[in-house]
């Protein structure tokens, strides 16, 4: 049994990875911050969670020593204190984007501004475990995933492994809850519904995790917000370095997922799901990846759904917990997902 805590549980990443973690067989929550909330029961931020915990928000400047310790903080603030983090947790798992690159210069182009703590980047293994499994065995820290990034990495992972992508124009469409739980313009409801806005046609930061796992393809990436609430599809049209039919690509996406627990290949013949769907993953780790080939060209359409608020945010870094403390991968994530939801 190990002891846990959630520095900044008051979001939407927090909520999810206390769920988790009130169901984990091997952990025991010790902590959980929150600046605004503190004081409070948790469930009182986080509904779904009454009648299983009776724990209270604490302040995050008073921190408890534990095994492990996840960062769900915003963007920024746990390079600020990296070193304090540290000193009271045997191993970080941290959710925001301030370790996921690995270089202070890469960071300054994404996200603007120097780093706070570059000394620390190489430190961190990202946490995406289909790309590092074995590097995070064992490891003491691992970052976030950006969630229309991990969408995009695991769609094109076959093809970016074997050398064939000479191109790829990409689109995810995302659900409200990407932007996190502090209201704003573009959550706001009335806003909102019956909308398809597209919010970044370029320059989206998550494509600098797109390009650290995929090598050197040229990607081009837009961002659409949908009236979802969770979720991610990827829409990646991919033109090949050289002509491959079906078959052939069919056989790259099971070499590299028939044992992946969480990525399953969906490209049926018949009935409503026939590709990946982003509304039957809500709650779930899986990943869901398909593909159709163009006969009359080059191009591949890939098509990848994940819950954002899962696998691509709280149900990586709890699989990247479980390698990093010798669990079973899949512990306390064997939800399926809903449906209808």
């Amino acid at each position: 049994m190990i002891r846990a805590s959630i520095i900044g549980g008051s979001g939407y990443a927090g909520g999810e990875l206390l769920r988790l973690l009130l169901a984990h067989p091997e952990v025991e929550i010790a902590q959980v911050t929150s600046e605004r909330s503190k004081g409070r029961f948790v469930h009182s931020v986080h509904p779904n969670l009454r009648g299983r915990t009776q724990l209270k928000f604490s302040s995050p400047q008073t921190l408890l020593p534990v095994d492990v310790m996840f960062l769900a903080l915003p963007h920024g603030e746990a390079s600020k204190r990296i070193d304090e983090f540290a000193a009271s947790a045997e191993r970080i798992v941290d959710l925001s984007a301030d370790f996921r690159l690995d270089d202070a210069q890469a960071y300054a182009k994404w996200y603007g501004g120097e780093h706070s703590a570059p000394e620390w980047l190489d430190k961190f293994v990202y946490g995406l475990p289909e790309f590092t499994r074995e590097r995070l065995r064992g490891a003491k820290y691992a970052s976030g995933v950006g969630c229309n990034a991990t969408a995009v990495n695991l769609s094109l992972l076959p093809l970016a492994r074997h050398g064939l992508i000479e191109s790829a124009v990409i689109e995810v469409k995302v659900g409200s809850s990407e932007g996190g739980a502090k209201a704003g313009a573009g959550s706001h409801h009335p806003e909102r519904v019956g909308c398809v806005r597209s919010f970044a046609p370029t320059g989206h930061r998550h494509q600098a995790e797109m390009e650290m796992v995929l090598g050197a393809p040229t990607l081009h990436f837009s961002a659409t917000a949908v009236e979802m609430v969770r979720g991610v599809l990827c829409t990646a049209h991919v033109f090949l370095n050289e002509d491959m039919d079906e078959k052939s690509i069919w056989g790259l996406y099971r070499e590299s997922y028939q044992a992946e627990p969480f990525v399953r290949i969906v490209k049926e013949r018949t009935g409503l799901y026939r590709f990946p769907e982003p509304k039957i993953l809500a709650g779930s780790n899986y990943a869901d990846v398909g593909f159709e080939k163009d006969p009359a060209s080059n191009r591949v359409v890939v098509i990848g759904a994940i819950d954002n608020l899962m696998k691509g945010a709280s149900g990586s870094a709890l699989q990247s917990m479980n390698l990093m403390c010798g669990f079973e991968e899949s512990l306390g994530l064997d939800f399926p997902g809903l449906h209808p939801v």
